[in-house]
């Protein structure tokens, strides 16, 4: 799901970015057990929304390496 309508504050950059506006994902942790992930250079854009289990193995395969092409 795509929301627009989130709090500007309280986003986390990815701790992989290089601090250089890289192009970067931004986490913020939502009430109902979600997560809303965003472009870190596009945040009017929208984020998508993730329940919290789904996010984490996506994070958890990427740190293994078990996604190919990232």
């Amino acid at each position: 799901m795509m929301r627009k309508d989130l709090p500007a504050g309280g986003w986390t950059k990815s701790s992989y970015s290089d601090g250089a506006d890289a192009d970067c994902v931004e986490y913020l942790p939502l009430p109902a057990g979600e997560v809303a992930i965003r472009d870190s250079k596009a945040p009017s854009h929208g984020a998508f929304i993730f329940p919290v289990p789904a996010w984490l193995t996506f994070v958890n395969a990427v740190k293994s390496e078990h996604v190919q092409g990232i």
